[in-house]
């Protein structure tokens, strides 16, 4: 597991310096999460540029997370209160740069939260639940991505303009939304092509549940979502939470027999070609003759020309047996823009055609 403190420390100077100044020591803290795993270690410390790993915000985060989400809504009520809540001295202590009482507190809430942990009282909200909250699965993804992929992230950048292989990232709320959309849940199987450092397959993961596979070709994403499948396992387990089957492959996903046999098992399919050559679309609708029968397709652009019908000339082509749905994103929910869009929810339906067949055949 990459600590916090491993990112974030003295030691990355003139990057990061004292959260606490007027305290002599150097404060590292360990931080108590909701399960029985490690402790995870953070030093005190701010960025100087606004851009950088934030340990106290993190620290932040994380207890309002396992506070809103772990604990019953009587034990939270305490540890938010807006005078002697845990949370609130906790800011209050930030705030006078007092490190001494900073540090106390945190012990404090490892205590609280061991002891809640042994009583079962987590186990008991976490079983309720049908489905993890999104909040709670950002935070996770939002960890792996900090400690891995954010420290070299500018390897991203260096794609090639005019083919297929761009860099973009569909964010967790648009993510959420298609498992919602698509109904996936626990019992499916997932496919991501052209998964990048891995985000959606992880999140499918942890949020519906599935067995998820993603397929990478630029080597940079692949070394990234190599490192962030392995933090995120890590991350789960600090969390005290159970993620589906994860398989991330390299290289061309037209070609990967591994992924070709996923697709023939696949109910959801995600590929995000917006930046796509025609001739690469064309190649995957082609592929999408392969997809069990319901499986869904989740795409930037519609795989079938808009205006498009069946007719005796056409019988062969792969766009009859899709049923295509557009739908629409809003603002904040993909890397390379601020502004909304459409999305197309494409199913596999042989009926189509079937149908045209029928109502087209020639009295025997």
């Amino acid at each position: 597991m990459v600590h916090a403190g491993d990112i974030a420390s003295l030691e990355k100077l003139p990057r990061y310096t004292h959260a606490f100044p007027q305290d002599a020591g150097r404060f590292k803290i360990k931080l108590q999460y909701p399960s029985a795993s490690q402790q995870e270690i953070y030093e005190l410390v701010e960025p100087v540029q606004s851009d950088d790993f934030k340990p106290l915000d993190d620290i932040k985060e994380t207890l309002e997370v396992v506070v809103n989400h772990y604990m019953r809504a009587s034990d939270a009520v305490s540890f938010m209160n807006d005078s002697h809540g845990l949370l609130q001295r906790l800011k209050r202590a930030r705030e006078k740069k007092d490190g001494a009482l900073y540090v106390s507190l945190i012990q404090d809430w490892n205590e609280a939260v061991t002891r809640m942990r042994r009583q079962g009282d987590f186990s008991e909200v976490l079983d309720k639940l049908d489905w993890l909250d999104l909040r709670l699965v950002e935070r996770i993804l939002t960890q792996t991505y900090a400690r891995t992929v954010s420290p070299t992230v500018s390897s991203l950048r260096q794609y090639e303009n005019g083919t297929d292989n761009v860099y973009g990232e569909l964010l967790p709320k648009f993510v959420s939304d298609i498992f919602r959309v698509t109904g996936l849940g626990p019992d499916h199987v997932f496919v991501d092509l052209g998964s990048g450092v891995g985000n959606v397959v992880l999140q499918a993961a942890l949020e519906a549940g599935c067995e998820s596979w993603g397929c990478e070709i630029m080597e940079n994403a692949c070394v990234l979502a190599d490192l962030q499948e392995q933090e995120f396992k890590a991350r789960c387990r600090l969390w005290g939470l159970a993620n589906g089957n994860i398989h991330l492959r390299r290289g061309d996903f037209l070609e990967n027999t591994s992924i070709g046999n996923a697709l023939h098992e696949a109910d959801v399919v995600l590929v995000n070609n917006q930046a796509f050559t025609p001739e690469l679309n064309d190649r995957l609708t082609s592929k999408f003759l392969d997809l069990k029968e319901g499986c869904k397709i989740v795409s930037l652009k519609s795989f079938v020309p808009a205006g498009h019908k069946i007719t005796p000339r056409n019988l062969n082509s792969p766009y009859n047996v899709l049923h295509v749905v557009e739908k629409r994103y809003f603002s904040a929910c993909v890397s390379w823009t601020d502004a909304g869009g459409s999305y197309y929810v494409s199913t596999k339906d042989s009926s189509i055609l079937q149908k045209f067949a029928e109502t087209n055949a020639e009295p025997g």
